[in-house]
């Protein structure tokens, strides 16, 4: 049926650049033997994809609308492709950073056009169909990534997880350029300010919560690049009010329940998906799990959250966005409470309720989120609302990472005594700490955000 291979085409791309956000995660222990990495520099070669993926996503959205979407897509797919061959080539840590961070940015011209293609080729029910088919894909992809990092890392190596990657890319590259449809692009301006300011934001306060966790918060590096991130967030702020043709347009922001999906969107991705990559290092450097088995273990939340989205996705767009987005953040941290009893004694066992849970929460929220976001917004704006939930969702997780990985580098150092096996287990329980109070905290503010507010009582 080729109507389908412009659907096939944009699940290409979109299982890939979803499923590199995952795939390193089991591979870290095994990258940091061969890279002679330090802690800090592992969660940088998580952290830089998602914050590139972050910082980029509004502005590319600007750029197709100028360049045309078809074109930006095909770009960013043979970046990413080339990207992707480099971290399997990195001989150091650095090149494979560096690598990381422009396979994020190649990434986020490729989401950021993805719907939009897919909105251009179908219509009416086909375009009910290619969204649900499209939405089961980027749900899989977490979940594909673990095994299939697990697998090729304990059977062949880690620049496996990457040489894998690269025909697939070209596949999706050829398939893309000859089904795909060229659409109209418009003259408008690029926000280039914003695009730059908000970016050196995120690296700023994302570089101070790594570098504070390693050296310490007073180090100078750290302060550093917290007072850069808070002053480029100053002037991203001053450069939206100014600017004739804003990235995002600040007048959002007076509106309750497009701040309250905002807060459920990083707050869900935070508590939920921030602690995988400690996650992977006590179940191999703790437990003593190989590869295959600890990506096995970690699944077990994309599957219950597949499973959940696709069971009551449908039901849960006919309720209040309170309970959904609200509702669900708060079962993420419930699901990070569970996961309090790990012990220095535990075994895998003691995340599977925690991790069912979660995913639980997270396939309650994932399913509405953008139409939520959408319909918080003006008609005119509905796209970059949508957008901006997807923003926040990524920077949640590239906080949660740099958090989290920090909180776990903290309380896991040693500076407390006791062996390795209970340093490890006192820096996760740190870690659910933490995830627990920012999804119990989140979820709630959430819920009060989005629910409605009375009209008041007239007095008689």
């Amino acid at each position: 049926m080729r109507k389908w291979l412009p659907l096939v085409a944009t699940c290409l791309g979109t299982f890939m650049l979803l499923v590199y956000s995952t795939i390193v995660t089991v591979a870290l222990p095994s990258m940091a033997h061969d890279l002679h990495a330090s802690f800090g520099s592992l969660q940088w070669i998580v952290d830089v994809y998602t914050l590139a993926l972050a910082g980029l996503l509004l502005g590319m959205g600007s750029l197709g609308d100028n360049l045309g979407r078809k074109r930006l897509y095909l770009v960013g797919l043979g970046v990413f492709a080339v990207a992707t061959l480099a971290c399997g080539l990195a001989g150091n840590v650095t090149a494979l950073i560096t690598a990381r961070a422009v396979q994020g940015l190649a990434g986020a011209a490729m989401f950021s056009t993805l719907l939009p293609l897919i909105g251009l080729t179908y219509s009416g029910r086909d375009k009910g169909v290619a969204f649900a088919v499209w939405g089961a894909v980027a749900g899989a992809a977490a979940g594909i990534g673990n095994v299939a990092g697990g697998v090729l890392t304990q059977f062949l190596s880690w620049q496996w997880i990457f040489f894998g990657g690269v025909p697939v890319c070209v596949i999706a590259v050829a398939l893309s350029a000859a089904v795909l449809i060229d659409d109209t692009s418009k003259s408008t301006r690029v926000d280039y300010l914003g695009i730059v300011t908000f970016t050196l934001a995120a690296i700023g306060i994302t570089f101070g919560v790594i570098r504070g966790g390693e050296e310490g918060w007073e180090a100078t590096s750290a302060v550093l690049g917290f007072v850069v991130g808070v002053v480029m967030l100053i002037a991203f702020v001053l450069v939206e009010r100014a600017g004739s043709n804003p990235m995002i347009s600040l007048t959002l922001f007076r509106k309750r329940e497009f701040n309250g999906t905002l807060v459920a969107a990083m707050g869900y991705y935070l508590a939920g998906f921030g602690a995988l990559p400690v996650m992977s290092i006590w179940l191999q450097d703790s437990v003593g799990l190989p590869s295959l088995s600890t990506a096995l273990v970690i699944t077990v939340q994309p599957v219950a959250f597949f499973a959940t989205s696709a069971v009551v996705g449908s039901a849960l767009h006919r309720l209040p966005s309170h309970w959904t987005l609200g509702g669900g953040t708060v079962t993420v941290g419930v699901g990070n409470v569970l996961m309090l009893t790990v012990d220095a004694g535990s075994s895998w066992t003691a995340l599977v309720p925690g991790l069912v849970i979660t995913g639980i929460g997270a396939g309650i929220v994932s399913p509405v989120l953008p139409a939520i976001a959408m319909s918080a917004a003006p008609q005119s704006q509905s796209g970059v609302a949508s957008a901006a939930a997807n923003c926040a969702r990524q920077l949640g997780l590239t906080l949660g990472i740099a958090v989290l990985g920090s909180v776990f580098h903290q309380f896991s150092s040693g500076k407390g005594g006791g062996d390795p096996h209970t340093q490890y287990a006192s820096g996760l329980s740190a870690v659910f700490v933490v995830a627990a109070a920012v999804g119990l905290g989140s979820g709630l503010l959430a819920l009060w955000l989005l629910k409605a507010r009375r009209p008041a009582v007239q007095p008689a």
